[in-house]
């Protein structure tokens, strides 16, 4: 697939490049987090969680909102999933990384998404990213052979386990997978049982 910077004007559908913070220290912190030859999602890190950037996002970016800070680490090439929430993700490239992404508009009204209009972009090691809520994205994929590792900041409490199945009436709740997390799966993506799979076509692969 073709890669596009993150700082190209394309991304703007996608969301934004944000500048002004250090990053130094989350940088720093995230030696501490592992490698594994799968992927690893960590919703809350109490470590990264005590930085100061965490509270100056979380002031700032989310407007004064609780937010969790963790982190998406590992190995992939694949697509597998699609998923959007209702607000911005915070991502910040702790190594070089691609992100494989769609747009919600997009979707069909059955809730299916054609895999052939998601777009890959390149983010470099020590860039921070606002994903937009209305961008369909996923685990990150490698660009570098031993993988991956990014923040990810969210407000508080997306991803937790749903308290209960709501009842399904406009069709878009059979897509909830975790709080504040609706996700379209592919039928290659090893994804759990009960997972909507809405993504048609190829299982794109880098």
């Amino acid at each position: 697939m073709k890669q596009i910077s993150v700082f190209d004007p394309e991304f703007k559908e996608y969301g934004r490049v944000i500048k002004g913070y250090d990053l130094t220290p989350i940088l720093k912190a995230m030696e501490n987090t592992p490698l594994p030859k799968d992927v690893i999602y960590i919703p809350s890190i109490p470590e990264l969680e005590s930085l100061p950037l965490a509270a100056e996002l979380a002031d700032a970016i989310y407007g004064q909102m609780p937010v969790q800070a963790g982190c998406c680490n590992g190995c992939n090439k694949k697509l597998n999933a699609l998923e959007y929430h209702r607000d911005s993700e915070v991502n910040i490239a702790v190594t070089d990384l691609i992100l494989l992404l769609g747009r919600q508009q997009e979707i069909r009204e059955d809730y299916t998404y054609d895999t052939s209009r998601v777009k890959a972009f390149f983010v470099p090691a020590g860039t921070m990213i606002e994903v937009y809520a209305t961008t369909l994205h996923y685990a990150p994929c490698q660009a570098l052979e031993d993988g991956f590792k990014c923040v990810v900041i969210l407000p508080r409490g997306t991803n937790r386990e749903l308290d209960h199945r709501p009842a399904v009436k406009c069709g878009e709740e059979k897509l909830l997978a975790a709080a504040n997390k609706w996700l379209l799966g592919h039928e290659e993506g090893g994804l759990p049982q009960g997972t909507w799979l809405g993504l048609k076509g190829e299982n794109l692969s880098l």
